[in-house]
């Protein structure tokens, strides 16, 4: 990897400081070499119609008909085969900081009740937490999430304590390639369960930064070109598609994070199988509440993020290759309010 001079005194400071402190787990995290090379893992997005990416947005209290409505409305469980197979969950964990920091616990032990409804064979909650917040087990004790995910029957893994591959990103023009958790090609399907929050460097965090946590700490945006933090973030997604995108949008942040900021309660869950169309949703959500200037200022579709998956063709180009299906379990004035904005801003 080809440092600029202000990653390389990044890099360097940051290991003579976990040197100094003690933070073994996260310098062995740092210096972990891949194991070998895999190809990207390349899911077609099944969950379409008339050629448009679908996206379910359900209004509620219970996470567990949220998931189960929100997926059926574009087109149910059955598009990707869940019986009979492996699967893992990957939900925000980066720090210790609950919901919505990371992904609402409840969220996650819904998450995994209803794959095994659906006839999974065995389900697997993984992520890695931020560099200097780890180790994950503790971030996953302290929010609740191993221990809603286990009491659901999901094994939790800690994706540092596991070997990566190397995996060639054949459009990168800021990344060439990316180590990648063994766990996204040990498994037969993936639910990417992340949060809708903004995020003081890569302006927001939803379906596309998410990956990031099953990625390896050298390829990291601050590592990479800190100036170029959300293409950076964009390109990582080359590596991967998961099956499917379930958001939690249970409580969300609306300005500041990664790690703190201002809170609002949006009491929805969205499901895609387009992580593009899911974040441009999840944006909308956010600008609807007006707290974000990064995002309150432009257009969801020239966030730089988007901008960059959609030159990679991760995803929907523009409001007419994507269809919002929606539905509100407690027939909320405020959800459908909401969602009037938000399809006004999705354009």
């Amino acid at each position: 990897m080809n440092l600029k001079r202000r990653e390389f005194l990044y890099l360097s400071g940051s290991l003579a400081a976990m040197s100094a402190t003690g933070a073994y787990d996260a310098l062995k995290g740092l210096i972990r070499s891949p194991r070998g090379s895999r190809e990207p893992r390349d899911r077609k997005n099944l969950f379409k119609a008339d050629g448009k990416s679908l996206v379910g947005v359900v209004g509620g209290r219970d996470p567990g008909r949220l998931i189960k409505e929100s997926v059926s409305l574009i087109g149910g469980f059955g598009k990707i085969g869940i019986k009979g197979k492996t699967v893992l969950v990957k939900p925000n964990v980066v720090s210790g900081r609950k919901n919505p920091t990371t992904t609402n616990p409840e969220v996650v032990k819904a998450m995994v009740r209803v794959l095994y409804e659906e006839g999974a064979k065995d389900v697997f909650v993984g992520d890695m937490s931020a560099l200097w917040r780890l180790p994950t087990k503790d971030n996953m004790e302290a929010t609740g999430i191993r221990k809603a995910a286990e009491e659901a029957g999901a094994k939790v893994i800690y994706f540092e304590d596991h070997d990566f591959y190397d995996v060639k990103l054949s459009k990168g023009k800021y990344l060439k390639s990316v180590g990648v958790s063994e766990w996204i090609f040990k498994v037969d399907r993936i639910i990417n369960l992340p949060v809708i929050k903004t995020h003081r460097s890569a302006t927001y965090t939803i379906c596309l930064k998410n990956f990031v946590g099953a990625t390896h700490y050298r390829q990291r945006p601050y590592f990479v070109d800190s100036r170029h933090w959300e293409e950076v973030v964009s390109e990582i997604n080359l590596a991967y598609s998961p099956d499917l995108n379930v958001v939690d949008g249970t409580k969300i942040m609306v300005s500041g994070g990664p790690w703190q900021g201002q809170e609002k309660d949006a009491d929805l869950i969205l499901a895609s199988g387009d992580r593009v169309a899911a974040d441009i949703v999840g944006l909308g959500i956010i600008k609807s509440f007006g707290l974000s200037k990064k995002i309150s200022s432009k257009d969801v579709w020239q966030q730089r993020q988007i901008k960059r998956a959609v030159e990679l063709g991760l995803g929907a180009k523009s409001a007419g290759e994507m269809k919002l299906l929606v539905k509100s379990l407690d027939k909320s004035k405020e959800f459908d309010a909401l969602i009037k904005e938000v399809r006004e801003h999705i354009g």
